[in-house]
């Protein structure tokens, strides 16, 4: 049995990826401590993410988490699956990000991606483009927020 270089990446490869993988992530409740952090990371007091009084008396009943919230918690999903680490160059765009569902106190979000192409970068040898369809789920199966990403990933063997 072969032993991987502690520092050799542990990420999938662009050649690891053909349309139609899905891959989900682990999971991660998104709590009220959350909501108020990326309040004041983010300098966005907006009543329907921080005013019990105005939320409640909103279609949502109580406090929202931020879409951006959910999209950085969704993003250290990923990280934690292990599949970017060391091998993920840069996110090129997202489209068609789309908000489906509120995320509140106590929901428990994941993510499916799914493979819709891969590209060999024409001015980059050493990588590769996978675009995926990104979905982040809660707990009820509903699909909170989608979106489609870019990503470029390193390539095997390429110097």
């Amino acid at each position: 049995m072969s032993e991987r270089p502690s520092d050799a990446p542990r990420g999938r490869w662009f050649e690891d990826f053909t349309a139609g993988d899905v891959l989900r992530t682990g999971r991660r409740t998104i709590t009220s401590t959350d909501i108020v952090n990326f309040a004041c990371l983010s300098g966005d007091f907006n009543d329907v993410h921080t005013n019990h009084e105005y939320a409640r008396a909103s279609p949502f009943g109580e406090p929202i988490a931020h879409a951006p919230l959910v999209f950085a918690v969704a993003a250290g999903l990923n990280y934690a699956s292990g599949v970017n680490d060391g091998t993920l160059v840069a996110v090129l765009g997202i489209d068609k990000w789309r908000m489906r569902a509120p995320v509140k106190h106590g929901d428990t979000i994941h993510v499916e991606s799914t493979v819709l192409a891969t590209k060999a970068s024409a001015s980059r040898p050493d990588a590769g483009v996978v675009t995926f369809a990104r979905r982040f789920v809660n707990q009820r199966a509903e699909v909170v927020q989608e979106m489609e990403i870019a990503i470029l990933y390193r390539r095997r063997g390429a110097a």
